[in-house]
């Protein structure tokens, strides 16, 4: 009798265990389900996300200036940080966008050539419209629109999205979810802070870079009123000139873009390399490739 009194406090308490426990991991579900994610994913994690992916971007693109004209160039998209924005950028909406694509390797192309192009078409519309730069210009390869994109660079977006998806975001994700949440949390947060200023000081950087050229070089831009408006408010305050001129100065400016380009009220591209043509716009040469 003792010995069943015994099993059957130790059932129930068995029983109250497995209630507390079952409570416990409830209330931790709802705590998961009322954190704020962005389509599925925590803030943390997309700004991890930027961080990475625009840094293998500015790697690539380093890589690519060296393969193709032989230097060591900037290829990054702000003034501090070796960062390729749009790479960021382009890794997460393909993240977010291509999980309806996440089928096989057809499909993931095909969503990687149609996310691919829509977002380098879109931050190139931005450069021209926000900063009134060319970050780059595909008028002169096949089957281009307006310069903006073209076949060969989205079939490369395409190729992208199967690797990003099969091979390397699970890499990426298991690296991620190797950081301590809290701490993860803590270097978003200083992470956001700083592409901000970054993207702040960039914009102000390269507005008052164009003002100066519109000035120094007589250049008829499109926008050109708007330049010169700048130039008389900002740029002839002693102190702001010596500011702009130390910190950024014709060299610093297109060592950082050495490819930036600006359209004329013709409509024509003209390269700031080769109106700043005392300048070096990269770092060193490594070797001058072969021509036809």
């Amino acid at each position: 009798m003792g010995q069943e009194k015994n099993t059957l406090e130790e059932n129930n308490k068995n029983n109250v265990d497995e209630k507390i426990e079952e409570k416990i991991i409830e209330e931790k579900d709802e705590k998961e389900d009322k954190k704020f994610t962005i389509f599925g994913y925590a803030p943390s994690k997309i700004v991890a996300y930027f961080v990475i992916y625009s840094f293998l971007g500015f790697v690539i693109e380093t890589i690519f200036g060296l393969l193709t004209k032989g230097v060591i160039e900037s290829r990054k998209s702000f003034l501090y940080g070796p960062f390729c924005g749009i790479y960021g950028l382009g890794a997460i909406i393909m993240i977010i966008s291509l999980r309806s694509f996440n089928k096989n390797n057809y499909t993931l192309f095909l969503g990687g050539f149609i996310v691919g192009s829509i977002i380098e078409y879109a931050v190139s519309l931005i450069g021209e419209e926000i900063f009134h730069i060319k970050w780059w210009d595909y008028s002169d390869m096949p089957f281009n629109i307006n310069g903006r994109i073209c076949v060969s660079f989205s079939l490369f977006w395409g190729i992208l999205a199967i690797y990003l998806m099969s091979h390397l975001n699970p890499k990426v994700d298991k690296f991620i979810d190797k950081i301590n949440p809290k701490l993860l949390k803590k270097l978003s947060i200083i992470a956001t802070i700083f592409f901000i200023f970054d993207i702040l000081v960039t914009g102000f950087a390269l507005k008052m870079f164009f003002t100066r050229l519109v000035n120094n070089y007589d250049l008829e831009l499109q926008n050109v009123d708007r330049y010169r408006q700048t130039y008389t408010e900002l740029y002839n305050n002693p102190s702001v000139k010596e500011f702009v001129d130390k910190h950024f100065s014709d060299e610093k400016m297109l060592h950082t873009f050495p490819n930036i380009k600006v359209t004329d009220k013709e409509g024509n591209i003209i390269w700031v390399c080769d109106i700043l043509s005392d300048i070096q716009p990269y770092y060193f040469r490594v070797f001058t490739p072969k021509t036809r």
